[in-house]
């Protein structure tokens, strides 16, 4: 398993790889902690799951320069400080430069679905900064 991209993210913040098949799919595993608790009920925050279901995306694509142009997602359940999350990939379509990636996120130990989205990602000719 070889990470092409977001070769700098915070694994403990964005989700751990577990699995790549480059171009194919792709599974990210988020280690819930005090840092992503949004309240005093141990809600997390759900900026950590997206952040986690892009890198999702992100790997699975698996390209230097590929980058998010859009996504459609909804939070179907809560997740909680102590649950750890699933995130599984899948590549719909690929047209040219556009990448069409669906990404599930599951409870850990449960397999409750508790996200979706669908992520529109482009490969660059170079990176997006240049």
């Amino acid at each position: 398993m070889q990470i092409k991209t977001h070769l700098k993210i915070d694994n403990s913040l964005s989700g751990y790889p577990i699995s790549i098949e480059e171009g194919k799919t792709a599974t990210v595993k988020l280690i819930t902690d005090q840092r992503m608790v949004a309240d005093e009920k141990g809600l997390i925050h759900g900026g950590f799951i997206f952040s986690a279901a892009d890198y999702c995306a992100m790997i699975t694509v698996n390209h230097p320069n590929v980058v998010l142009g859009s996504s459609e997602v909804k939070f179907l359940k809560p997740l909680k400080l102590g649950q750890n999350a699933i995130f599984q990939s899948q590549v719909l379509s690929q047209e040219g430069k556009k990448v069409m990636v669906k990404v599930v996120g599951y409870i850990e130990d449960t397999n409750g679905q508790f996200f979706e989205g669908m992520f529109k990602c482009y490969i660059l000719d170079k990176h997006v900064l240049e």
